[in-house]
C-alpha cells in the first residue's frame, strides 16, 4: 500500500469516527480530564524532537490540582503550572479543543492522543495515531492551514465518542 493510499485510509477512518456524540468542546476522555489528565503547560518544558521521530512523553498531572476551561478540567503537576494556565489558558490548551489535528485538516473530529503532541508556533497540536502523526509531519504548515479552515465547521459539531486507539492514560496522578 502506497503513502497516498495510507492517507486516504487514514481520512476515511477519521471520517468514520467523526460519528455523532453529545459531548462537544474540549475533547474528554474516559480519564473525565482534558488532555487525559497530562499538565498542558509541562508540554513547553519538554524537548521537541525531530520531525519523524517519538516526542518525549507528557508529564501527568494531579487530580488535587485542576482548572476549568472550555467546559473541561484541565490537570496540573504544580501549582505554579495551574496559575500559569490560568493567566492565559488558550495559549496552552491544545488547538481544535484536543481533537487530532490532522483529522481537523482532513474534516473530522476525532480524539487527540496527548503522547502524540507537537508545538508549532508555540501551539500545542495533538493527533490520533502514530501512523496519523507521519502524515501530519508530511506538511505541517499545509496541514495546520487545513484545519484552521475546516476548523469553523467543525467546532459545534459532535466529536466521536470513542476512546483513543491503544491508548491507556496514567495521569493524573493522586
Amino acid at each position: 500500500m502506497n503513502r497516498f493510499t495510507l492517507a486516504i485510509a487514514a481520512a476515511a477512518t477519521a471520517i468514520a469516527f467523526a460519528h455523532s456524540a453529545l459531548a462537544e468542546g474540549q475533547y474528554v476522555d474516559q480519564t473525565g480530564f482534558a488532555v487525559s489528565g497530562y499538565d498542558v503547560v509541562a508540554y513547553r518544558d519538554l524537548s521537541q524532537e525531530a520531525i519523524g521521530s517519538a516526542q518525549p512523553a507528557p508529564v501527568p498531572g494531579k487530580a488535587s490540582i485542576t482548572a476549568d476551561y472550555n467546559g473541561a478540567t484541565f490537570a496540573f503537576s504544580s501549582e505554579e503550572n495551574r496559575e500559569t494556565f490560568l493567566s492565559d489558558p488558550a495559549r496552552y490548551a491544545p488547538q481544535y479543543d484536543g481533537h487530532c489535528a490532522y483529522g481537523a485538516a482532513k474534516g473530522g473530529k476525532v480524539p487527540g492522543n496527548p503522547t502524540l503532541w507537537r508545538i508549532v508556533d508555540d501551539k500545542l497540536y495533538l493527533n490520533i495515531t502514530k501512523n496519523v502523526v507521519g502524515f501530519w509531519e508530511v506538511d505541517i504548515p499545509g496541514n495546520i492551514s487545513l484545519a484552521n479552515g475546516n476548523w469553523p465547521a467543525l467546532d459545534d459539531a459532535p466529536g466521536s465518542e470513542r476512546a483513543i486507539p491503544k491508548f491507556t492514560s496514567s495521569a493524573p496522578l493522586k
